[in-house]
């Protein structure tokens, strides 16, 4: 009777336990007070200028809980009537109660948001602090933001492309931190971009790849010139003169090359559809261009490479009218960027200087001028 009544206390403590274990694992944290958000400002211009400064000061007062915690907390911005699904945040220090944000902080915040550059903005902004995996919201304030368009240069990531043939383009011969990038839009490892070789002779129509504008960790050819890349690897060298559209897999040690020497063509122009007319490089604008075309206003025009469909630069998807002097983002159709085969236009007819701005595949810029 004793083993018996011994076996029962045994498994009644054991129950406790375990019911207590549970008690505890169902502790739920819940805000007591919620937190306050408020700004010195409602009305933001960002300016790459003062990109360093304060744009903007925020004061809060933090939420409190039934339980001790430790929290982190976070500002967060998102469009207006979105209700924060894509949303950017900037962080502060675990004790803070107030901190200001910079012009290039808040415009990062407002790129990464997917917000219109040099426009007012409707955005929504709120304190958001974080529990472990629970995160707890303030007020939302209401705030208009006028970003302006990031420089792609330092937004998206680049290797180097130094060489022989740089210093015939503008840059420094066989120089990393001087040299051509190919960038990577989707931040993926994956590069791309073009650069011109103007000559054969000796070293000028070779190249390599480089990474952080210097040569530790370069890539060149496993020397079977088949598109693959080994580290410090051979020179890869140009079959052609010409303009190359080059694409890099960092991580797959894979490249791949292909000419696209670009010219206008449409009836908008002197030649029509039947032919184009050819861009002339220019090494102290690093650009490409056609000094003077006519172009008349009924007609329509768009870029091809190599008197072919298969490479083109165009608008994004519809038929854009161009403003004379106004840059303006390019679309590559190799890169899958184009819905549809529009076309570019001008409103006036005259003659006009058009420069294709390549130097960055995250952001091809056209400009056309009237003369």
């Amino acid at each position: 009777m004793k083993q018996i009544f011994r076996f029962l206390t045994i498994a009644l403590i054991g129950f406790l336990v375990i019911s207590c274990e549970k008690d505890e694992d169902q502790a739920v944290i819940n805000e007591t007070t919620t937190g306050k958000l408020s700004a010195d400002k409602s009305a933001v211009i960002l300016n790459e200028l003062t990109a360093n400064d304060a744009a903007i000061s925020f004061t809060w007062t933090k939420p409190t809980f039934n339980i001790a915690v430790v929290s982190t907390q976070q500002i967060e911005f998102g469009i207006k009537g979105d209700n924060f699904k894509k949303s950017a945040t900037v962080d502060f220090a675990n004790d803070a109660t107030s901190g200001a944000i910079t012009h290039a902080a808040m415009n990062a915040a407002m790129f990464s948001i997917g917000a219109t550059a040099d426009a007012v903005n409707d955005i929504e902004a709120r304190l958001k602090t974080s529990v472990g995996a629970a995160a707890f919201y303030s007020n939302v304030l209401a705030l208009k933001v006028t970003p302006y368009t990031p420089n792609p240069d330092l937004v998206y990531p680049k290797i180097n492309v130094p060489g022989g043939y740089a210093g015939a383009a503008g840059y420094a011969t066989w120089n990393p931190a001087n040299s051509p990038n190919l960038f990577s839009p989707e931040k993926n490892d994956k590069y791309r971009g073009f650069i011109l070789i103007s000559s054969l002779t000796g070293e000028n129509g070779q190249y390599k790849f480089a990474i952080n504008q210097d040569w530790p960790g370069n890539k060149g050819d496993d020397g079977t010139n088949t598109g693959k890349l080994v580290g410090d690897g051979a020179n890869i060298k140009a079959p052609a003169i010409g303009t190359y559209y080059i694409k890099v897999d960092w991580a797959a040690n894979t490249y791949s090359s292909v000419l696209a020497n670009f010219g206008v063509i449409g009836d908008a122009t002197p030649t029509g559809w039947g032919s184009d007319t050819d861009f002339v490089y220019n090494p102290a604008t690093k650009t490409y261009v056609i000094n003077s075309i006519a172009l008349n206003n009924t007609g329509v025009f768009k870029f091809r490479a190599n008197d072919d469909w298969a490479m083109k630069f165009q608008p994004k998807k519809d038929d854009q009218t161009l403003v004379s002097g106004k840059a303006v983002q390019s679309y590559f159709s190799a890169e899958n960027t184009v819905d549809g085969d529009p076309n570019y236009k001008v409103s006036e007819a005259g003659n006009y200087k058009i420069e294709l701005d390549l130097h960055n595949s995250a952001f091809y810029k056209l400009t056309v001028t009237k003369l």
